[in-house]
């Protein structure tokens, strides 16, 4: 009984080493990766080595990073270990909670609360540097505060209401806070978020485009005014790519197109490209299929629109404006779309310069709680 006991274990032990063997043998020999389509992000390259950063010990921590991205098979065995976790009863992976019926909502991010107040700050150091435009400030909500129902029980999330009011409670008056979590609550039944990404779907970008409209004295369009044309149904977004939950149903994406198009024109300004649409379609056959909305994210778009009001309007945002932006074109005569995760000028000689009335400082509550670049806005 010993012998077979003994027998089994060292058989166990070869499989063991073996299996380690050709692992490490696939990965020696396998070509790196730059990009992962499943989780729609870079991927870390083989770090430079030097003496210095040895010593520092950032080789060894960019090393780390480089192994995991590029391990062997990599997708197979988050897909794996996720569907385990699942089956363990597991709802979160990656800061990302698996709610009801699949749906996939981001974890609330709290800022700490001297940072927020560094980004408030900038915010008021931009507004004196341009004192001749009106500014509206809108963070809008993530899912997680509107949908605390569909989370797994016993989830804990900050309070991102909480955070949103103290913002609105810090600017400056003359600093107009727009206020879309009422709006959006009250359409909570409605298909206003994705449900494997985290932006607003583009019907939850006119419910904040309504209120918008309110705020800034504008006469919005009708929903009748559009023909709201599917172009996908599948959509597998960020938080799919995020979590590694698999076995979710794929969103469906729609476009609000005007009836009555008028010819504008897109200039994607660093990459010197014009277009005549806000759609990139070809993107729709791409994993970032939300990218079809300005075609993803750029340092500066110029948008010249038909409307001979003579009104400007410049936004500073995250990717959660793309799909708002198209619903403004009616309502101004050019529009500078800015990401300051990317763009390195004097946003306020930009803004003097060429006398825009208005301002748009629009990001989701997370990136704008999380991300650092809105202190870039007086650089």
């Amino acid at each position: 009984m010993g012998y077979y006991k003994n027998f089994k274990s060292k058989v166990l032990a070869l499989l063991l080493i073996l299996f380690i063997s050709v692992i490490a043998i696939l990965n020696l020999l396998a070509a790196d990766r730059s990009f992962s389509e499943s989780e729609n992000r870079m991927l870390e390259q083989l770090p430079h080595f030097s003496l210095k950063t040895l010593v520092s010990g950032d080789f060894t921590a960019d090393f780390e990073k480089y192994v995991s991205d590029q391990f062997v098979f990599r997708d197979f065995w988050i897909g794996a270990k996720t569907d385990t976790d699942r089956l363990m009863g597991k709802k979160m992976s990656n800061g990302v909670y698996l709610g009801t019926n699949g749906y996939l909502i981001q974890d609330v991010i709290s800022p700490a609360e001297e940072d927020l107040k560094e980004k408030i700050e900038a915010i008021h150091a931009f507004d004196q540097a341009t004192p001749y435009m009106q500014k509206y400030v809108m963070l809008a909500p993530t899912a997680a505060a509107l949908y605390q129902d569909k989370l797994p029980k016993y989830a804990v999330i900050g309070d991102q209401e909480a955070y949103l009011n103290k913002v609105k409670q810090w600017l400056h008056p003359n600093i107009r806070f727009i206020d879309v979590f009422p709006s959006l609550y009250a359409e909570r039944d409605q298909p206003i978020f994705y449900q494997t990404d985290h932006h607003w779907t583009t019907q939850g970008a006119y419910v904040a485009y309504l209120e918008l409209c309110r705020q800034m004295g504008l006469t919005p369009q009708n929903e009748e005014e559009f023909n709201i044309q599917q172009v996908t149904d599948e959509f597998y977004g960020s938080l799919y790519s995020k979590s590694g939950f698999r076995h979710v149903q794929p969103d469906r994406l729609e476009l609000h197109l005007p009836k009555d198009q008028e010819r504008y024109t897109v200039t994607y300004v660093d990459e010197e490209k014009t277009a005549d649409s806000l759609y990139a379609m070809e993107q729709l056959q791409r994993k970032d299929k939300y990218a079809v909305f300005l075609n993803g994210n750029h340092a500066r778009i110029h948008i010249k629109t038909a409307n001979p009001n003579g009104r400007k309007l410049l936004v500073v945002k995250d990717s959660y404006a793309n799909s708002l932006i198209p619903f403004l074109l009616k309502h101004f005569s050019e529009i500078d779309v800015v990401d300051l995760r990317y763009y390195e000028e004097d946003l306020a000689s930009f803004a003097n310069d060429q006398g825009i009335q208005n301002m748009l400082l629009l990001y989701n509550a997370n990136t704008f709680f999380e991300d650092p670049s809105i202190k870039n806005v007086t650089e």
